[in-house]
């Protein structure tokens, strides 16, 4: 993939951006086999395939510059802004919301953060968008409530300009730190979550929640857990880490018993919104620790787990290992811990 703001030297943060994308996916893969060698039995399917571009489904931009000229886009290592608005990550129906996003923060007034003198309001904007239909959610991360009544003020000119916004709220981040979201969130305009449409689900997606950037790779992901979950056809599933349910609600068909947990009670929210819409039964969402959960229910035939990078973790792995659970499917961005984990649990067998 080309692109001209690492071309000149403005954005470096595609670091493998120069290698073919071919050689790319054999190196990850060939990273995966070296750490599960131990692993003798292990078969290997084919690696799947990504675009090379416009294939990321959500855009976190830093607001640099003034009120007359707002940045969306990055810092760079000097801490200036870098207009990032024709990234070729995103999708071309992507790249023509962001200018009109700075017109609308020129016209609402809205100071971007320094983060120099720490004065100002707009931090990042936020933007995540459906595949299927087009259909947007915009955040704003503010530092305080200041431009709120403004904002609400030229929204509807806005949303009547872009008819794809389904869901606009306001992030508010006080703190100087490099945390991007905050606890409070405020509904400024439309619904309260947005529909993202997956392999003929659609998942309900609050403004907190998380959800698979590639939204074509998560397809892929949740139907391959799908068959194999079909395959060893168990009575009962927790799905732990679950998020806004990707992996419950793929699995669930009316008989088994679907469990997922997930520490985020905004992410869980999603998830329950998402089984009523698609008229799922036998599968219910908890706001839990996936340890205390595990702990103190009794186990299921099957557990799936789709922890974030640092892995599930000794305690939980130690419990997996000595529990009569039959059937582990492990989803995992981390090779480096996923192999960790796996040697905490000689009792399963890739």
């Amino acid at each position: 993939m080309h692109c001209d703001h690492y071309a000149a030297n403005r954005c470096r943060s595609c670091t493998a951006i120069t290698v073919p994308y071919g050689e790319q996916l054999s190196a990850k893969l060939q990273h995966c086999r070296s750490l599960l060698a131990t692993h003798e039995s292990t078969q290997w399917l084919p690696a799947v395939a990504s675009a090379e571009s416009g294939f990321r489904n959500k855009a976190k931009m830093v607001v640099s510059g003034s009120i007359e000229a707002p940045l969306l886009g990055i810092r760079d290592a000097r801490g200036q802004g870098v207009d990032l608005s024709d990234c070729p990550l995103y999708p071309d129906t992507m790249q023509a919301v962001f200018p009109s996003l700075a017109a609308f923060i020129r016209k609402a007034e809205i100071e971007p953060y320094d983060i120099d003198t720490r004065q100002g309001e707009l931090k990042f904007v936020l933007l995540t968008r459906d595949d299927a239909t087009g259909a947007l959610m915009l955040r704003f991360v503010l530092r305080s409530q200041e431009p709120i009544a403004r904002i609400r003020k030229h929204l509807p000119e806005l949303m009547q300009f872009l008819p794809v916004l389904r869901v606009v709220s306001a992030n508010l981040q006080p703190e100087h730190k490099a945390v991007i979201e905050g606890e409070r969130e405020i509904a400024l305009a439309g619904e309260s979550s947005l529909v993202m449409h997956c392999n003929g689900l659609s998942l309900r997606l609050r403004p907190r929640s998380f959800f698979q950037t590639n939204g074509a790779v998560a397809a892929a992901l949740y139907t391959q857990a799908g068959a194999w979950i079909t395959e060893r056809d168990p009575a009962s599933v927790w799905d732990l880490y679950c998020g806004v349910g990707g992996f419950g609600l793929h699995v669930a068909d009316g008989i088994r018993c679907v469990t997922g947990i997930e520490i985020s009670e905004e992410a869980v929210e999603s998830a329950r919104l998402s089984a009523e819409q698609n008229a799922l039964s036998g599968v219910c969402f908890e706001a839990s620790d996936a340890l205390a959960f595990a702990r103190s229910h009794p186990a299921p035939e099957c557990v799936i787990v789709n922890p974030p990078r640092r892995g599930i973790g000794p305690e939980l792995a130690a419990w997996l290992d000595a529990s009569p659970v039959t059937t582990l499917l492990y989803s995992s961005c981390n090779a480096e811990s996923l192999a960790r984990d796996l040697q905490a649990m000689p009792a399963f067998e890739l």
